[in-house]
């Protein structure tokens, strides 16, 4: 059975554009092992992670909780969980938000600033700006 998951939390102040690398190129090897994919949003003026994860109900489960355990997040809140008949995001096995290309507009649409702040929107409003982050190109892969 295929779920999709997503969360938000905070960064501690150590996390760092290198850590950020690191951090993604790990999920990126350990999820391709797991068969979970998925999609990582970190806002560093802000110091937001805002996630979605999708795969086995599982293995997305033992990685939020993972996640959860993680030092480097605070704060962390589960903004939606649901069973799925396909994944929007089988593309990644961690696909990057590109921050220097979101339109602020588009931020607009969903929120009453021009901020990603997963804290004062609904995980349906958070899911809907992730897919059009996807349809607009705004999401890489790293290396």
């Amino acid at each position: 059975m295929l779920v999709r998951l997503m969360y938000a939390s905070r960064a501690v102040d150590s996390v760092a554009a290198d850590e950020l690398a690191a951090i993604l190129k790990k999920s990126k090897e350990n999820n391709a092992a797991t068969g979970v994919t998925g999609v990582l949003c970190f806002c560093f003026n802000a110091r937001i992670f805002l996630q979605v994860l999708e795969g086995g109900r599982d293995a997305v489960s033992a990685l939020y909780n993972r996640i959860a355990q993680d030092k480097r997040h605070r704060e962390v809140v589960l903004l939606s969980y649901e069973e799925i008949g396909e994944r929007h995001f089988s593309s990644w096995s961690m696909g990057q938000v590109n921050m220097n290309r979101l339109n602020p507009a588009l931020l607009l649409k969903y929120s009453e600033r021009a901020l990603i702040d997963p804290y004062t929107v609904s995980g349906k409003a958070s899911l809907a700006l992730f897919n059009e982050l996807v349809a607009t190109a705004s999401v890489s892969v790293p290396l």
